[in-house]
């Protein structure tokens, strides 16, 4: 296998590029797919302003800096970068331009950024290849700088890493490797959903090189289904956040789960947390590994020279050494680097993995893993159907969510949020009390098309359908959804089990929370692997749905400011 064999070096701070002039990385065509966005941090990209547009030597502080008289200085940032937020406060102090930071999830602010939906001045992602993918992308963004480096590597629980010899600093590791000790059932992992993030996608492409014998030139035909279906097979905890990865790996490491795929920065948090009940042991595959390089893009060209304030301060060195410090990302100033290199694992040669740019890699991959490879979902909707969803519209929304998970949309986000192949579907409505679920499955994705289209047909004629009336018994539903989920489970393990349940309003009718809680500690088990996400709206009691996901495991996804389909297509990246 050809690789660049790279002693880690983070990049410095050279002179910078405008996007536009540069041209980069123009896309035969348009509208990539959910995986062409994954296949981002593939490829080392140098930081790239126009030359001279920084000083050389950024301030790391301004005696008396002025007020800023203008609007704060928009940042949209994905939502792994919130312990990065209090760089604001620092950077107003430092150069007197007011930051304000608003957090999304990688699909939907890629997709707001690429369409111009967005009003902020400037983005922050883990990678920029995306928008730098088609033309489109590139007149979004004007400038980019990177200013952090984070290799995505695995991270496996010291006593499980003992036991696959992997502890040992000379060991060879390679995605091969990970693939095959998931697959023999010695390696489970917590991952984000390739179909949706960069360090899933990344390891799901580790598997195909490495399993392939190339990381270079790769085309459909180099996809080895065993490789990727023994990789699968461990994957036993997903998301599409690593926050809530993080905190459902520390109520499950050892009984669920014994290896984590993320960035390195936030295994190494971990480790640090104190909240393990053991150490990880970071892994980095001998063949290569993926890095983010977290460039901050300039949107708005009218703010430019604010942007180059901002750019300048984050590269100094007191940010650059908060951000090693805080943070746990590498440094991509070198002199900070080489001041913090104490903090990061050292003695190991890491090897960029270039990997191919073939769309149609990237996107069959991504097909194959939502309609064939993954775990199939089977899951159950608890929708409330009470009377107080006949006002505000509430009715409409709900069954513009289901038609929508039934829909064809093709967009960034909704392909993901689309109803897969294989999938099991339960409809539980409830009011006054619990009705009979309404079952759907999808067919294979080998059989043939109008059998997929005709069971989307009859999930939007079910939610036509949807009458509300009655008052609200959720708990009394989601515990039935719970006990319903488990039984089948018993029957069909090769399945993975959720439910996700909706509710406008305070539950009046059947069991209260102390009821439920106590119900739920009598049930078996293997019922508390099952989460529970929950979606707020309307009048619903916030606190008590927290409460509830506390319990069962899960999150709270909110809809009161958000369209409901939008939070229902954010659901699905965490089944």
């Amino acid at each position: 296998m050809k690789l660049f064999a790279l002693e880690w070096m983070p990049v410095g701070m050279g002179g910078c590029e405008d996007v536009r002039r540069k041209g980069m990385l123009r896309s035969a065509g348009r509208g990539l797919a959910a995986g062409w966005l994954a296949i981002g941090a593939m490829l080392t990209l140098a930081g790239c302003g126009k030359p001279g547009d920084a000083p050389a030597s950024p301030p790391t502080s301004v005696a008396n800096p002025p007020v800023a008289q203008t609007a704060a200085f928009q940042i949209l940032a994905t939502s792994d970068l919130r312990d990065a937020e209090p760089l604001a406060a620092m950077v107003q102090k430092a150069t007197g331009v007011a930051v304000k930071f608003t957090f999304g999830g990688t699909m939907e602010s890629t997709e707001a950024v690429q369409t111009g939906s967005t009003q902020a001045d400037a983005a922050w992602f883990a990678n920029a290849k995306y928008l730098l993918s088609d033309p489109q992308g590139q007149a979004r963004v004007k400038l980019q700088e990177k200013i952090m480096l984070s290799p995505i590597v695995v991270g496996v629980s010291e006593s499980q890493a003992r036991l696959l010899g992997w502890d040992n600093p000379q060991a060879k590791v390679t995605w091969t490797t990970v693939a095959q000790a998931a697959s023999a059932g010695k390696l489970k992992f917590a991952l984000s959903n390739p179909a949706t993030s960069n360090q899933g996608f990344m390891a799901l492409m580790g598997v195909v090189a490495s399993a392939a014998g190339k990381s270079e030139a790769l085309t459909v035909t180099d996809i080895r289904r065993d490789a990727i279906s023994g990789f699968i097979k461990g994957y036993k905890l997903p998301g599409d956040n690593s926050s809530y990865l993080s905190e459902q790996f520390i109520a499950q490491q050892g009984s669920r789960v014994n290896a984590f795929i993320n960035y390195e920065s936030w295994l190494l948090s971990l480790n640090q947390s104190g909240k393990l009940r053991e150490k990880l042991t970071l892994v980095y595959p001998h063949e290569g590994v993926a890095t983010a390089d977290y460039p901050l893009m300039l949107l708005n060209d009218a703010r430019r020279a604010d942007y180059q304030k901002v750019v300048a301060y984050l590269k100094g060195t007191e940010a650059q050494t908060w951000l090693a410090r805080t943070t746990l990302r590498r440094p991509a100033n070198p002199e900070v680097a080489q001041a913090q290199a104490g903090l990061f694992p050292q003695g190991s040669v890491l090897v960029e993995l270039p990997f191919s740019t073939d769309r149609a890699l990237a996107d069959g991959l991504i097909e194959a893993y939502l309609n064939e490879f993954r775990t199939p979902i089977a899951s159950t909707f608890v929708l409330d159907v009470s009377g107080s969803m006949n006002g505000n519209g509430r009715r409409q929304q709900l069954v513009q969510a289901l038609q929508y998970i039934a829909g064809e949309d093709a967009s960034l986000t909704g392909r993901i949020a689309r109803l897969t192949s294989r999938e099991k579907v339960w409809m539980l409505t409830f009011s006054t009390q619990v009705n009979e679920p309404v079952f759907f499955q999808l067919p294979k994705a080998s059989d043939k098309p109008e059998a997929k289209q005709q069971v989307l047909a009859n999930v939007r004629d079910y939610a036509d359908n949807l009458r509300m009336t009655g008052g609200t018994a959720l708990y009394d539903a989601v515990l039935q959804a719970l006990t319903t989920m488990n039984t089948e489970r018993q029957k069909n393990p090769n399945y993975q089990y959720s439910v996700v349940a909706f509710t406008d309003g305070e539950v009046n009718k059947g069991r209260d929370l102390t009821q439920f809680k106590a119900d739920y500690a009598q049930l078996p088990e293997d019922v508390k692997a099952i989460p529970v996400f929950m979606v707020l709206f309307g009048e619903a009691n916030e606190a008590a749905l927290k409460d509830l996901v506390a319990t069962t495991g899960g999150r709270v996804f909110d809809a009161r400011t958000a369209s409901l389909y939008s939070v229902f297509k954010d659901i699905r990246a965490y089944q």
